[in-house]
């Protein structure tokens, strides 16, 4: 899917699911931490989501693994322009950028990057709504209760759900006062950033009350609760775990799911769909 016809999806009603490929160009993320870190492992890992089924690859050059610390923007902008500019020159195909810095974000949409995913849903850098409006770029607004480095310290909530919808409400309606186009506001629960086992479960089980407020982004992709639940310790081999997550958020309200193991997720995406329109493929296949 290129830039151009993510914004057709996000102008369709009867809009198809998603999969969004992570590219984690950094040395410390909690799952491939390192694996990526180079410009040409990092296309390669782009060619081969693509060849996965990718319709989106989510590029970031900041950990946001529970206990990380911010990188300075210069890093990031070195980790991932050089990384976005190579994918462009051999993929027409739509790159976010997950940051919270709009400097950050500025130079990825400059080197071809079309959607903006940002953690604090613009809490962390003022500049970053007025950017999205200005650039006139699709972007994504999470939850998040506390910071990467704080977030898993004591998370507590009287209402997870409740209080999830209210704040993505809050932000929904601060991106369009800085002139977001309401039609390029997608929403993310943030499952596991500032959630314990319990908050992640629950905010599942409600999807439905958060999809209500527009496309909605699920990250579930070989989190620390899915391994506590399956019993799995190591995070790459969490894959039917997050399958089952990715099955339950797309019958729920999912738009996207965001995983690190594409081929397995599109499959389940598209056995989902089928299934909730009762033929295959889609009419618009």
């Amino acid at each position: 899917m290129n830039p151009h016809e993510f914004n057709l999806w996000l102008a369709d009603s009867q809009r198809p699911k998603l999969v969004m490929g992570v590219l984690n160009v950094t040395p410390d993320s909690f799952s491939d931490g390192g694996r990526y870190a180079t410009r040409d492992a990092a296309v390669a890992r782009a060619d081969d989501l693509i060849v996965q089924g990718a319709d989106l690859l989510d590029i970031g050059g900041e950990s946001t693994r529970p206990g990380a610390q911010p990188v300075p923007p210069d890093e990031q902008i070195a980790r991932v322009t050089p990384v976005i500019q190579a994918i462009r020159t051999r993929h027409d195909v739509c790159i976010s950028i997950d940051t919270q810095s709009s400097a950050v974000a500025s130079a990825a949409l400059d080197a071809g990057a079309a959607l903006i995913n940002d953690i604090s849903a613009g809490l962390a850098d003022p500049k970053m709504l007025p950017l999205a409006a200005q650039r006139g770029v699709p972007i994504v607004l999470m939850h998040m209760q506390g910071t990467p480095a704080t977030m898993q310290d004591a998370p507590i909530y009287s209402d997870v759900v409740a209080q999830v919808v209210s704040f993505l409400q809050d932000r929904i309606d601060a991106a369009t006062r800085a002139g977001v186009d309401r039609r390029r506001v997608l929403i993310d629960p943030g499952i596991g950033f500032g959630k314990t086992m319990d908050h992640n479960l629950e905010l599942l089980r409600r999807l439905s009350n958060v999809a209500a407020l527009g496309p909605m982004v699920i990250g579930t992709s070989r989190k620390g609760f899915v391994g506590k639940i399956t019993g799995v310790a190591e995070p790459k081999d969490r894959v039917f775990g997050t399958a089952a997550t990715t099955a339950w958020a797309v019958a729920n309200g999912a738009a996207i799911v965001r995983v690190h193991d594409v081929e397995p997720n599109v499959q389940v995406v598209r056995m989902i769909q089928a299934i909730q329109r009762g033929r295959w493929p889609l009419p618009r296949e």
